[in-house]
């Protein structure tokens, strides 16, 4: 059995900011784009999976859809 058949519903907890800010991300967006605020709450979704961070040398951040 996969641990996907025994847990449905599974939701990863966002703020508010962090809900806000994912909706803005409809396309790949630069980080050098973003306020220091919102570069912080980005690398946080980053961690947590919610964006994907593209590039190295000047990074952009996308929605991840899964």
């Amino acid at each position: 059995m996969k641990i996907t058949e025994l847990v449905t519903g599974f939701e990863i907890y966002t703020t508010n900011e962090e809900k806000a800010l994912l909706d803005r991300f409809i396309k790949p967006v630069k980080m050098a784009a973003l306020t220091e605020h919102e570069r912080v709450i980005a690398e946080n979704m980053i961690r947590k999976s919610l964006l994907i961070k593209i590039g190295h040398t000047d990074p952009s951040v996308v929605k991840n859809e899964y």
